[in-house]
């Protein structure tokens, strides 16, 4: 993962959005994203019904309960335009799926055309301690990497517990403000970090 990180900058100029997919749930998704010193895509939990996704790319092994470790390249279309297994142990060549990624793009852009970094996204998460919708929702946040959402703990700062009425005409939290828009449901704050977290 680590090579995966540093050559995000050439997956973004070749229009490339990196996802790790793996059957481990969340929370091993984000203490192993932690250990690695954080990392900027996302991680998806197949995790239930367990090996959904994978099963339906051919990527399951049934016998040992884990997905084959492989890359899987899909257009824009949603059309397979590449995929290669490496095997439960084996190492990707992260250099050349950067170039197979180019490929398929085209040529990529320019380097002084790179686009901007997902997570740029200006915004407050409001949130209340000892929340269930509330860690998760701060959980999602750490996984995607959006640096420009800031974090209100309305159960600790009665400041923020003003702002949060303010913005939104409520006191529930959960609550994501971006742009002046206010969404308090917990699965729709989550849907919107990730379409934030997503290069245009």
């Amino acid at each position: 993962m680590p090579q995966t990180e540093a050559l995000q900058a050439r997956f973004r100029a070749a229009h490339t959005q990196v996802l790790g997919v793996s059957v481990d749930s969340k929370f091993s998704h984000a203490a192993w994203g932690a250990s690695l010193g954080g990392i900027s895509f996302p991680l998806l939990a197949d995790f239930n019904p367990k090996g959904e996704l994978a099963q339906k790319l051919g990527l399951y092994l049934e016998g040992a309960g884990i997905t084959d470790r492989a890359t899987v390249l899909i257009d824009s279309a949603g059309t397979v335009q590449y995929a290669e297994s490496t095997g439960p142990g084996g190492q990707r060549d992260i250099e050349a799926l950067a170039a197979e990624c180019e490929r398929v793009d085209g040529g990529g852009t320019p380097t002084e055309d790179v686009p901007a970094a997902p997570g740029t996204a200006a915004g407050v998460l409001y949130v209340r301690s000892n929340c269930g919708p509330s860690r998760f929702t701060q959980e999602a946040l750490a996984n995607l990497h959006l640096s420009g959402i800031q974090v209100k703990n309305v159960s600790e700062d009665s400041a923020a517990a003003g702002a949060l009425d303010k913005a939104s005409g409520a006191s529930q939290a959960p609550c994501l403000v971006i742009g002046g828009e206010a969404t308090s449901e917990h699965p729709a704050i989550i849907a919107k970090l990730v379409a934030a977290s997503v290069p245009l």
